[in-house]
């Protein structure tokens, strides 16, 4: 088998799918694959083109198609140019010259054995057969939707006449799946070798039940639409998974375009040159003649070889795509069924490829460019089945949305925004969750008791640049500058200049002069904590300390600048509050006072440090989020903790337990407690922990660690 990645198109498809990207003004071709080979197999269907396979015996070339696509991409325009032109010398062909004639020769030979099967003459046959053959009404070429009784009625029209094929043709299938559940459902059976199970009903003489034909009628279906409509997040959603996994997810070959990819920038006299482009006449005349010879009576019923050959291709390609399913979990069944039937949908694409052809036989080219087109389908499919889900769709709609929004504003612009409050609020919790993950922060207000949402898209923020200003004066001649995380020392260790973590709009100094943007927070430590604390403390992070002015031994005066993991743009109230969460959060005291994003900062050739870890994540401080609210409810609920005991608490999870109260104790050995004054607290802190040690452990653990370390620090 060749390398699936080298395959090409077929050139015919590709043809027409290049002519009516041209006419459309579109440049995303698989839209238009789809639609072109739904209308091949429409063609060889119509005929009654078959596949005589070594291994599976006769099988109709067919095919269904699901294509979902923005607006834009020119379906109706592209479909017209299908049906009334391409297809129009086929259409006139069938229906005026090549239906007649098949149909009489079948009722012909249906009429001599019937004759003889219910002992009548034949001319009393052939009446009958005529007179059912009206009864059901016009052969159409296509339908738009149909009950499963004129869908029989309809077939059993086919199955008298010998010719001709039953075509489905939806458009704006999100918005009418629901109404065509029931052909939907007759459909579902046709595919395979277009056969369908009679229902039984009553016979009476005004509703005499039609003799039952054993015969195959080949079905095709192509359904249009965008995938907002299908995927709704409601009923219609959940009635279209519910058809993939019945058996239409192994069926569809699958078209998925976004926004249509018109060509910028022409006039508008070049948009009409490519209209007009004669060469494109030329090639839709030579097609249009083309088709309209494969509708006559000669081409009818033929039946195309498969040669051993081309036989084991098609097993190779079945073994491959069996093997693929095969790796995929119990949980993707429909994806799993997309997968191991690919074969089969490819051998039905080759046989219309061939009939297009006009070869008697289906060749290696005609399945490896059907087995191209099936893997664009694969990609397409795989795109729908991992579409973003109801919470996903309105977490990026808050994140890209500069307005808050209220529950009203948010029914009227999402489709899937709907149901009881229990339900919208459950959405909105989901939609924030994953908002946390994916950078989008949901933040939820009150006014006048009405609830507002807001969302915001978070930078990851770029270590290479930092954005701050610094300056030789106190207030004004700030310069802005981006500065790489390795070389944030230079500047802080520079002799007497100011600086801060914002951008200034004209260099002076000020909450009104400050720009939103911040990507680090700087803590100011005025003897509260010792440097070896501070260090021990915050190891998981990254951070940069240096020592000010001011600092002794006696009189540990420092700071510590932490970048945030994402860059954040707040005004300075919702700073305030953002930079007193954090002071809450930390495990010692800071300067409380110096939240303001226009606080300013003095440089000192002092010592300094780096801590390689992991980012600050900004996204727990943020103030009217979930998080917000959930670690302002822990602090609340533990305001009897200090701030270290409180820190260990909430860091404090099953597997790191031990480790978390050994560096709580280590800190109180560094501190100077006594040992016992440190078991204490341990044991303390342990017992408000949600699922404590036991004490055993301790002993064993923690307690000979931290009677070593003292025995350490009391050495001369």
């Amino acid at each position: 088998m060749r390398d699936l990645s080298t395959l090409s198109f077929h050139p015919t498809s590709e043809k027409i799918t290049n002519i009516l990207r041209k006419k459309t003004q579109n440049n995303n071709p698989h839209f238009f694959r789809i639609l072109v080979s739904y209308y091949l197999a429409k063609m060889a269907a119509s005929m009654r083109i078959t596949i005589a396979t070594k291994d599976r015996g006769m099988i109709p070339v067919n095919l269904y198609a699901l294509s979902l696509a923005g607006s834009g991409h020119g379906k109706n325009f592209s479909t017209n140019i299908m049906e009334e032109q391409l297809l129009g010398a086929f259409r006139d062909t069938f229906f005026n010259d090549t239906l007649p004639i098949i149909a009489d020769q079948a009722l012909a030979q249906r009429a001599i054995d019937r004759a003889v099967s219910e002992g009548i003459t034949e001319e009393e046959a052939i009446e009958l057969l005529y007179k059912e053959y009206d009864t059901a009404g016009e052969l159409c070429f296509s339908f738009d939707s149909g009950t499963t009784a004129a869908i029989k009625q309809m077939r059993h029209k086919l199955l008298l006449s010998n010719i001709g094929a039953m075509n489905l043709e939806i458009d704006e299938i999100g918005s009418n799946l629901l109404g065509n559940t029931e052909a939907l459902n007759a459909y579902l059976e046709l595919f395979d070798v277009g056969k369908i199970k009679q229902k039984l009903t009553k016979n009476t003489k005004e509703n005499t039940r039609a003799k039952e034909i054993d015969g195959r009628t080949p079905a095709n279906l192509m359904a249009f639409g965008t995938p907002d409509k299908l995927q709704d997040g409601g009923k219609v959603e959940e009635e279209f998974y519910s058809f993939l996994e019945t058996g239409y997810g192994r069926r569809f070959f699958y078209g998925l375009s976004g926004d249509a990819e018109k060509k910028q920038q022409l006039t508008p006299e070049e948009v009409y040159n490519i209209l007009t482009d004669p060469t494109i006449s030329d090639d839709m005349a030579q097609l249009t003649a083309s088709f309209g010879r494969l509708a006559r009576p000669g081409n009818h019923s033929k039946i195309l070889e498969v040669s051993k050959k081309v036989s084991i291709l098609v097993i190779e390609y079945r073994l491959l795509c069996e093997q693929k399913a095969a790796a995929m979990n119990e949980f993707q069944r429909i994806a799993k069924a997309e997968m191991a039937h690919r074969y089969f949908k490819a051998l039905k694409l080759a046989g219309a490829y061939a009939f297009i052809d006009e070869a008697n036989e289906i060749t290696e080219d005609n399945y490896y460019h059907a087995i191209c087109m099936t893997e664009a389908s694969g990609e397409a499919f795989s795109r729908i089945m991992t579409r973003d889900r109801s919470y996903v769709k309105l977490a990026k709609y808050l994140g890209s949305t500069p307005k808050e929004v209220t529950h009203v504003e948010l029914q009227q612009d999402l489709p899937f925004y709907k149901g009881s409050m229990t339900a919208k609020q459950e959405l909105i919790q989901l939609a924030t969750a994953w908002g946390y993950k994916n950078h989008i922060v949901v933040k939820k207000s009150y006014t006048n008791g009405i609830e507002f949402f807001k969302g915001e898209t978070l930078s990851p923020t770029n270590l290479d640049a930092l954005q701050l200003a610094y300056s030789k004066e106190i207030s004004d001649g700030y310069k802005n500058v981006q500065v790489k995380w390795p070389d944030l020392h230079k500047l802080t260790q520079q002799p007497d200049k100011h600086w801060i973590s914002h951008h200034t709009e004209n260099g002076h100094r000020s909450e009104e002069s400050v720009l939103p943007g911040c990507d680090m927070i700087i803590l100011d430590i005025d003897n509260t904590a010792s440097v070896q604390e501070a260090v021990l403390l915050l190891e998981d992070y990254q951070y940069l300390l240096y020592t000010t002015k001011s600092y002794t031994a006696d009189n540990q005066r420092f700071r510590i600048v932490m970048p945030l993991n994402y860059r954040i743009e707040l005004n300075a109230e919702d700073f305030k509050i953002f930079m007193k969460n954090i002071y809450e959060w930390l495990p010692f005291e800071v300067d409380t006072q110096t939240g303001q994003r226009s606080r300013k900062w003095l440089t000192h050739k002092g010592k300094y440090r780096y801590n390689e870890g992991e980012l600050l994540d900004a996204r727990l401080f943020i103030p009217k989020t979930v998080k917000g609210e959930e670690r302002a409810e822990f602090v609340a609920t533990h305001q009897t903790l200090t701030n270290m005991e409180r820190w260990f608490l909430q860091s404090s999870t099953t597997g790191n337990r031990n480790n978390q109260l050994l560096r709580y104790a280590y800190v109180m050995v560094d501190l100077g407690y006594d040992a016992d004054s440190i078991k204490q607290s341990v044991l303390a802190l342990n017992d408000k922990l949600p699922d404590s040690l036991p004490i055993a452990e301790l002993n064993k653990t923690i307690f000979v660690s931290v009677h070593k370390r003292v025995a350490e620090n009391d050495k001369p």
